[in-house]
């Protein structure tokens, strides 16, 4: 396989909003919240009008984006054996993607991620991970991952515990890793042991530039810029409208965005940039070639509600 992602198996609930639906429910925009408890969850959707549901998760959707590409693509998730379990299955079945892990009925169930679009088409994200966070060392396929040319993860996975060590074992059977810093949230939570992925572990870090400014610390674009150079590893950021760089040593190269586009949702603009730019990556295209395709995924993905193309 040239890559195998693994991250949260979340069926993605998409729904327009107003401005006040946000500020009554205590959320703020373009985050998102991790919800606990399984009540709060539905209380939340049951006044809203569903506009799609889609196999989601950052890194399958990147996985997907990555399969219709035309590369051969897995994904390690883990789901319950309940109906959107199976759903989850059958829609990444029908991108191409091949699922190692075989469901079996679980405590809690398969997780599900509220989706809020606003007038503006940010995107506010409420979780409810269900069993997807308790993913442990034994839903790891290291065979599957030996075979893969390189993995690639998602922050939202990480967590203490047994995450942690699904995290550790995939690390260590992998060729490659990837990782996505997915959200402030995020890297605010877990500061110390992202670090030390992106200084130690990671081959290839993608992260906005509000994420990797908030890893570091940093007061200003610059410090950033000179952290990645300092790293010698590839550092890939997205900056809005200011396009995208890439950092590895001395080498910057930066990408452009078309300011034209029709923006509709920004769900998913992350995860299909770090689809055509693994797609560049791993098929040795240049960090420059590799960097426009991952901006031209992005720009296709925003001007369309839901995060597969």
């Amino acid at each position: 396989m040239k890559i195998l992602g693994i991250g949260n198996a979340i069926v993605d609930v998409i729904c327009k909003v107003d401005e006040n639906f946000i500020n009554q429910n205590g959320l703020t925009k373009s985050t998102m919240k991790l919800i606990f408890d399984e009540s709060e969850f539905k209380n939340l959707l049951n006044n809203l009008k569903i506009e799609k549901t889609v196999s989601g998760g950052s890194v399958a959707n990147s996985i997907v984006g990555i399969a219709q590409l035309g590369n051969k693509v897995g994904f390690i998730g883990k789901v319950s054996d309940d109906d959107f379990g199976s759903k989850y299955e059958e829609g990444l079945k029908k991108e191409n993607v091949e699922y190692f892990y075989s469901k079996k009925k679980e405590e809690l169930p398969t997780g599900t991620c509220l989706i809020l679009v606003t007038p503006d088409s940010e995107r506010t994200m409420c979780t409810f991970l269900g069993t997807a966070g308790k993913i442990d060392e034994n839903d790891v396929n290291s065979d599957a991952i030996r075979k893969s040319e390189i993995i690639f993860l998602e922050g939202y996975l990480w967590d203490e515990g047994e995450p942690k060590k699904a995290f550790d074992k995939a690390i260590s059977n992998a060729r490659k890793v990837a990782m996505s810093l997915s959200d402030q949230f995020c890297v605010d939570r877990h500061k110390p042991h992202f670090l030390e992925l992106v200084k130690n572990k990671l081959d290839v870090t993608f992260a906005n530039e509000q994420e990797i400014s908030s890893l570091i610390e940093a007061k200003n674009f610059e410090e950033v810029v000179n952290f990645s150079k300092q790293l010698n590893k590839l550092i890939v950021i997205t900056r809005g409208e200011k396009g995208a760089i890439a950092i590895k040593g001395e080498n910057i190269i930066e990408c452009g965005v078309n300011k034209n586009l029709k923006i509709v949702d920004l769900t998913g603009a992350g995860d299909l940039f770090a689809a055509g730019f693994l797609h560049g990556y791993v098929n040795n295209l240049s960090i420059e070639e590799s960097l426009n395709k991952g901006t031209e995924m992005s720009s296709k993905v925003i001007q369309q509600i839901g995060a597969r193309l």
